[in-house]
């Protein structure tokens, strides 16, 4: 009897005790969906407060031509520089953790595409852009992790390592940007050195996660490169003083590589448009790569936006021992925002983009071809319309051109091209998007092939804001 009482008391105990933990579980469920909404809202708050700081630093920036002080970059956020006992000298190490006077932000971001071509292999002469989507299936293009944030008072250091998959999935690693910036220089002065994104027109400087298409611009991937246009060197540019926000930018590269395609690059095959590459290694100031920029901004209205741009690129290139290069582009960017707008809805926004390239072609004994001048013009215009909360649909046309060069029939970055890119963006939060959108590709060499590209892009961490 009394063995029965005990059994029936701990039936008893195993039942009150799974239904506490039954009746436990939805609360546990909602402390966690409250955690991720207090996550998902501080974020929200910290972007907005950025944007706001961005804005009244250009303000800033507008009033020191009229005689206030002003800095070239907005102070640094999250910067404590605390008291210490003894003062740093050069005879001491540089340390290796650190606290008060400096901050990071680390992020991961990873893009991945899936869609289907009529092209069976659309990389071939459809999608020229390294980060565009390569297949018919499935494409992991750019999985980057980014570090940022303050050096000391004095310099801001930026970071980016990326990672893609190529058509056989195997695992591509490169270095893609890597600088030292200047934050404190007098006279609306500003310093980059390292290996980053030239200043050249809108979307060069971008991120892939940046971009509001799935892919890059025919006339940019044409001129710049499929990995556009970037490489080891310095950078000045000089905030000027007049009434409205203007900024003079001068940056001088190494200009070699896959990295600088219509300058000092050999070609994947040892080949650039027909001409066998030769040697030709740095011997002075004139075999650097080149790249000025002037851009504008002002405020047409308390809701509207006009920024204007013009860009260049001079350098040698590898065809003759004499031959040389040069990239002429303009960029427009205009943004309405309503005045009532939540969250940055509804808006609208239009980008524009046009590029003429001169190369000069050497002379080549072993196929033939006699030196001549190749040129290519193209332009992409693209407009967003945020028709409501977290929904972006959005319209890109582009057309590229040249003159008649004598491999136009084979050379796939030449020849007559344009395509229509309808997309549609959803963004369920600021940390993921999804994309969909279509091509029509009409090209002289080709003929007519249509795509349709799904794209799903998931951001860990914090990343730091972008230019305007």
């Amino acid at each position: 009897m009394k063995m029965n009482f005990s059994a029936v008391l701990v039936v008893g105990l195993v039942c009150s005790s799974a239904h506490s933990m039954a009746q436990a579980e939805p609360e546990v469920e909602k402390l966690k969906a409250a955690i991720h909404q207090l996550q998902v809202d501080f974020e929200k708050a910290r972007q907005e407060h950025q944007e706001q700081l961005e804005a009244l630093s250009r303000k800033v920036a507008e009033l020191s031509s009229k005689g206030q002080s002003a800095t070239t970059s907005p102070p640094p956020v999250s910067v404590v520089v605390s008291p210490t006992d003894s003062k740093w000298s050069p005879a001491k190490p540089i340390s290796v953790a650190r606290s008060g006077s400096s901050y990071m932000n680390i992020s991961f971001d990873a893009i991945v595409d899936g869609g289907w071509s009529t092209a069976s292999d659309p990389s071939r002469y459809l999608q020229l852009g390294d980060h565009d989507p390569i297949q018919r299936g499935f494409t992991l293009p750019n999985a980057e992790v980014a570090l940022d944030g303050a050096v000391d008072p004095y310099f801001k250091g930026f970071a980016n390592l990326l990672f893609k998959l190529d058509g056989n999935n195997e695992t591509q690693v490169e270095l893609e940007e890597a600088y030292l910036q200047t934050s404190s220089l007098p006279g609306n002065l500003q310093v980059r050195a390292g290996q980053f994104l030239a200043a050249f027109g809108r979307q060069n400087a971008q991120h892939p996660h940046q971009w509001s298409f799935v892919d890059s611009p025919i006339i940019l991937a044409r001129t710049l490169g499929p990995e556009g246009l970037r490489n080891p060197g310095a950078q000045i540019s000089w905030l000027l003083p007049t009434p409205f926000y203007s900024e003079a930018i001068l940056g001088v590269f190494d200009g070699s590589g896959g990295t600088a395609y219509s300058f000092r690059n050999g070609g994947e095959d040892g080949t650039m448009h027909g001409r066998t590459t030769q040697d030709r290694a740095l011997s002075g100031a004139g075999d650097l790569l080149y790249v000025p920029r002037l851009a504008t901004s002002f405020d047409i209205t308390d809701q509207q936006t006009l920024l204007l741009g013009t860009s260049a690129a001079f350098g040698p290139n590898l065809t003759s021992p004499d031959s040389r290069s040069e990239i002429y582009g303009v960029d427009l960017y205009w943004k309405w925002k309503s005045a009532t707008a939540r969250q940055g809805f509804p808006f609208v926004a239009w980008q524009s983009e046009g590029l003429y390239q001169r190369f000069g072609a050497g002379g080549d004994g072993i196929s033939g071809l006699p030196a001549e001048s190749l040129r290519d013009w193209g332009f992409y215009s693209q407009v967003l319309w945020g028709f409501r909360e977290r929904w972006v649909a959005a319209l890109r046309g582009e057309y590229t051109a040249g003159n008649t060069g004598l491999l136009d029939a084979t050379d796939l970055f030449r020849g007559e091209r344009h395509r229509i890119s309808p997309s549609l963006t959803f963004y369920p939060s600021e940390f993921s998007k999804i994309r969909l959108q279509y091509n029509r590709d009409d090209g002289a060499s080709f003929g007519t092939d249509h795509s349709v590209w799904l794209q799903v892009e998931f951001l860990l961490g914090a990343h730091g804001s972008h230019q305007f």
